[in-house]
């Protein structure tokens, strides 16, 4: 598969089709479509991109004919205002006066320019083995984020992003992570699936009325009350589902079993979890964007209790539930 080909399946990934379409627009077969992208985990690969400073294709263009007309070194050199010794080298180490070409000096450059380089988890063995523990014990990768970022507070080096963890996981060619722990992550994906940005995604952000989370009370922020919840809905397997509430103070857990994840069942059940609670643990609630939510002024109205939603895209917004262990897909099995 040509480089212009790969680089037309990548957009077309990033863009949301699905293997079957890329595989009838670019005329490959779907298993090598799935090829490509598995090597690289579903992640597209950075460009290829010379380091600043180092010669343009156009600057190459220029040496290539002014070899061609008889110029020294030191002619191409102050017309191209570089150093006599950057010129030499560059002729030097793609053949020579008599067989330069700018083109191929170019490919060459970025093929150095590509040379693979070490992830941070193959560069820190200390955290890899860390990060490769929680994984098998069926942790997320933001729930690892945070859970080092608490233990290690003190030590950058035992720090990493859940963006990370899904690339190290994901991409196989780094080889730091076990491929079957792909299994071990919520979805059970063997590539990362591509961002889709549809009407349908965009409308599903668009919750009627949603306090956003910078109109929280100080007290819920600062954590000095007990009462500020966080939810989130987790999908499991075999069509499960359940909502998860934490405590922003005290970090208390609750597990709220749901028949299903429309509004119409999520909110009533909710509602029927807070009316057993204490009034006084009654002060708000913070959701994500999920639709599941979009009945939000009937719990209101049922229960007193004021729902704020965080920015879309925004996890680390609701991080006392991200973080909060056990793996919450332990509970949807």
């Amino acid at each position: 598969m040509s480089d212009e080909m790969k680089a037309d399946l990548w957009r077309r990934w990033r863009a949301g089709e699905s293997i079957s379409v890329i595989s009838r627009q670019i005329g490959k077969p779907p298993g090598s479509v799935f090829t490509v992208l598995k090597h690289h985990g579903g992640i597209a690969p950075a460009p290829r991109k010379a380091r600043a400073g180092s010669l343009t294709v156009g600057e190459r263009e220029d040496i290539s004919r002014g070899l061609c007309a008889g110029e020294s070194y030191r002619t191409i050199a102050g017309f191209l205002g570089r150093a006599v010794s950057t010129i030499s080298r560059e002729v030097n180490k793609n053949g020579g006066r008599d067989v330069y070409r700018a083109i191929a000096a170019q490919e060459r450059a970025l093929d150095r320019a590509r040379r693979p380089k070490q992830c941070l988890l193959a560069r820190r063995p200390e955290l890899r083995q860390a990060v490769l523990t929680l994984l098998k014990e069926e942790w997320s990768p933001e729930q690892i984020t945070g859970h080092l970022r608490l233990r290690h507070s003190d030590d950058a080096g035992m720090r990493i992003s859940h963006e990370t963890i899904y690339r190290s996981v994901y991409t196989t060619r780094w080889k730091v992570v076990p491929r079957e722990l792909c299994k071990r992550l919520r979805t059970g994906r063997p590539i990362r699936k591509n961002k889709r940005h549809t009407v349908k995604g965009q409308w599903r952000s668009q919750i009627t009325d949603a306090r956003p989370i910078e109109e929280r009370p100080e007290t819920a922020e600062d954590r000095s009350e007990f009462g500020h919840l966080e939810g989130d809905l987790v999908i499991g397997s075999n069509n499960s589902q359940v909502a998860t509430l934490v405590d922003r103070k005290s970090r208390f857990l609750t597990v709220v079993k749901l028949a299903s994840r429309h509004t119409t069942v999520v909110v009533p059940a909710l509602a029927e979890t807070y009316a057993r609670m204490d009034p006084r643990l009654r002060g708000t609630l913070t959701w994500d964007r999920g639709m599941e939510l979009a009945a939000h002024k009937r719990f209101t109205a049922g229960t007193g209790v004021d729902v704020f939603f965080a920015a879309p895209r925004s996890p680390w917004q609701r991080g006392t539930n991200e973080n909060t262990g056990p793996p919450p897909e332990w509970w949807t099995r």
